[in-house]
């Protein structure tokens, strides 16, 4: 198991077409910390805002609007949105 955040910068909407992130449901949160598990992958398509993510463990990784992230199942992270978030998303 791989415990790499993955991150796609400034995706294309050909990628974003693909993966059908449209369909997908929407999740927002205003700027905060929080702590968090991941039992099931996910991939999400940032629409607005910026977080750091800080893998227990490991370096924080930064994103924002227009990045489609993978979290891996099994990882225990930190996360700080800086900017109030909205996303798509889809746990596998």
């Amino acid at each position: 198991m791989s415990n790499k955040i993955r991150i796609e910068r400034a995706a294309s909407p050909a990628r974003l077409a693909e993966l059908g992130t449209r369909q997908w449901p929407v999740w927002e949160k205003e700027a905060s910390r929080f702590p968090w598990h991941y039992a099931s992958s996910e991939t999400c398509h940032v629409l607005e805002g910026t977080v750091t993510v800080t893998p227990e463990g490991g370096a924080p990784v930064h994103f924002g609007a227009g990045d489609v992230v993978t979290f891996p199942a099994g990882l225990s992270c930190v996360w700080e949105i800086h900017t109030d978030l909205r996303k798509h998303y889809r746990f596998d």
